[in-house]
């Protein structure tokens, strides 16, 4: 017998009968594999009935799009940047050669309008596209295919272009335009701008279809030295392939990335699980408790006890700052806690003492 058989025969629960079955599967299946699309892009011509705009910062030299559809995965096949030089939202029946096509035609110094006159000049299906580029100097040019999906259309204003396609009507554009220009002096990053464009767009309406796959993407790129970790000054790449608010998870990934203040809730800890903590760091050795503090001093989270903390973890191998957050107790660390105090003989004295803390008090 083949050995490989004979291992296999081995594993727990697997009949030799259905082993035989897979090793027929192997055998018959081909040995190249492609990376998976989604299938109901349709092969080499994507479909994204969507609404995006693509904009740029002439005082930083950013250049960015975002994008939504009620298809899967939009940011594989939609937005496209170049640092330095401009972005390009390509859509409906969509062609991504002319992500990079276009791209290159502008950073070679040809005008937007006539690069993109030029490659759908060639293009048997210009009518279904809706392709927008603009260039890092604010100039622009768009193309609405006569039998893209209703509600269908563009619009443009100093430094964007926002264009769509299968939506409620032109109200989505409409929107997304007034937020962009709303915020062109408000000193914001232009992520943070596009982001906002864009879910004042689906606010108004977005797409029409309903109870479909919703994906979302924001690509950004910077030209300025020290601004991207990446060669192609790419600064931020983020896509949702799917979700019920992609447009909203877009915002929260953006915001806790960048930490932007109000990603979160700021304050200083109190309460009785603050007290537990202080008497088992005591009972440790790690914390001296002071005999004159107030029942509210004893239930704030403060930087004695911080320091205490650390020094627990860090007595245990546990990771303190910078590598973790100063002062972190998590799970890792209570259970550690509750197991120095078994080693020292006290499991008893201290659970009982904290278990009157510990309990419902209404």
């Amino acid at each position: 017998m083949d050995p490989r058989l004979c291992h296999i025969s081995q594993i727990k629960g697997i009949s030799m009968q259905r082993i035989l079955f897979l090793v027929i599967i192997v055998i018959l299946t081909p040995s190249g594999y492609s990376a998976q699309e989604p299938t109901s892009w349709g092969g080499e011509e994507l479909l994204f009935e969507t609404f995006s705009i693509a904009g740029v910062d002439p005082m930083t030299g950013e250049s960015g799009v975002a994008v939504t559809t009620r298809r899967p995965c939009v940011g594989n096949g939609v937005p496209w940047v170049r640092a330095g030089v401009g972005a390009v939202a390509t859509q409906a029946s969509t062609r991504v050669a002319y992500g990079e096509q276009l791209l290159t035609m502008i950073a070679e110094g040809e005008d937007p309008a006539e690069a993109l006159k030029s490659a759908l000049s060639g293009d048997s299906l210009a009518h279904r596209r809706q392709v927008a580029l603009i260039s890092i100097n604010g100039k622009s040019a768009q193309h609405t295919g006569f039998a893209t999906n209703p509600w269908t259309g563009h619009r443009s204003g100093n430094n964007y272009v926002a264009q769509g396609n299968g939506l409620v009507g032109a109200e989505v554009l409409a929107a997304v335009s007034a937020s962009f220009e709303s915020t062109a002096r408000s000193g914001r990053h232009l992520g943070d701008r596009l982001i906002e464009a864009l879910y004042a767009g689906q606010l108004a309406g977005g797409d029409q279809r309903k109870g479909r796959i919703q994906s979302a993407a924001l690509r950004v790129a910077d030209p300025r030295p020290g601004f991207s970790r990446r060669p192609d000054g790419v600064t931020t790449f983020i896509s949702i392939c799917e979700g019920d608010t992609p447009v909203s998870e877009l915002r929260r990934i953006y915001d806790n990335v960048s930490e932007t203040l109000g990603y979160r809730m700021l304050q200083k800890f109190d309460g009785e699980d603050i007290r537990q903590l202080k008497i088992l760091l005591e009972a440790l050795g790690f914390l001296d408790l002071k005999t004159n503090a107030t029942e509210e001093e004893n239930l704030f989270y403060d930087d004695t006890m911080v320091q205490a903390v650390d020094k627990f973890r860090l007595s245990r191998g546990l990771a303190v700052y910078p590598r973790s957050p100063a002062g972190l107790v998590d799970e890792e660390t209570v259970e550690n806690l509750w197991l120095a105090i078994d080693e020292i003989g006290k499991g008893e004295e201290i659970r009982s003492l904290v278990r009157d803390i510990a309990r419902v008090r209404r």
